[in-house]
């Protein structure tokens, strides 16, 4: 297991001052596979409306950690508790596995990187788009479709393609598809892995523009996994740096960018100027 010295950060500290509790809390959270660490003592708050963003190399444990986090990969160690719109608090480890379900199709959403993981590519675009809203308990044909079509336009997708499969679907589209599907329901958290990964350097930029629109004017909480620092720049509020399962730096997006103090965060973005 790796160590991190005590000189650099390694947890996230609230920069919310107000009496309002955190929406996540995420304390010595921890996954070993066999004898290998996924990720270990890993603690951050995450507040309503803000994004936090978790950046490192392949195999640094930022999947691993976001993936425990959203419920779908079991503890090894530690806690994480969300609290609903009542302030219910919800102990994620031990929920049941339908109570996770339900909260991924409604108050949580999950943007995979590659959307043929969060979509049915057989099922029409506002099929995929009312099977979410069918599990917040809509049944009324008319506004299901009303929402298709609304999301497709707030998604920069023609609202004539609400009919046709993600299939026939250009990979920008189909993520931008993706994200609809999962905001409609209008959830308090949303979880995205790697958003932007494989499109095109144009396709990219306006993805990236679309999310920086929508993850602001709805006021969304996102936890954020990407290689890439220039995406998290433009995304995130703060920032936590992984290297070998362990977290080594944490702080605003900017400051950690424009001041990294721990010797890969200063190499991470080195790689990035010099590139």
């Amino acid at each position: 297991m790796s160590t991190v010295s005590s000189q650099y950060p390694t947890t996230m500290e609230p920069m919310n001052t107000s009496t309002e509790q955190p929406l996540l809390q995420v304390e010595n959270v921890a996954h070993y596979y066999g004898s290998r660490v996924g990720c270990a003592k890993v603690s951050f708050s995450l507040w309503p409306g803000e994004v936090l963003a978790i950046v490192g190399e392949s195999g640094s444990g930022k999947s691993t950690l976001l993936n425990i986090i959203s419920g779908r990969l079991a503890l090894s160690e530690g806690s994480i508790t969300y609290r609903d719109a009542a302030g219910q608090p919800y102990d994620i480890a031990n929920l049941p596995e339908g109570a996770k379900r339900r909260l991924l199709r409604t108050e949580w959403g999950f943007v995979h990187q590659h959307p043929r993981d969060g979509l049915r590519m057989a099922v029409s675009a506002g099929g995929n788009i009312g099977e979410r809203l069918m599990a917040c308990g809509e049944r009324h044909y008319g506004t299901i479709r009303n929402a298709g079509k609304e999301w497709l336009h707030r998604v920069e997708i023609p609202e004539n393609r609400l009919d046709d499969t993600p299939a026939s679907y250009s990979g920008g589209m189909q993520q931008r598809l993706q994200i609809a599907r999962n905001l409609v329901s209008s959830p308090r958290l949303v979880f995205m892995d790697e958003p932007t990964g494989g499109l095109d350097v144009s396709v990219q930029a306006k993805l990236l523009d679309l999310l920086r629109h929508l993850v602001r004017n709805l006021g969304l909480a996102v936890v954020l996994v990407t290689h890439d620092l220039a995406v998290a720049r433009l995304l995130a509020d703060r920032m936590l740096v992984m290297h070998q399962g362990a977290v080594v730096e944490a702080g605003l997006a900017d400051q950690v960018l424009d001041d990294p103090h721990h010797p890969y965060t200063q190499l991470l973005v080195s790689s990035i100027l010099q590139g």
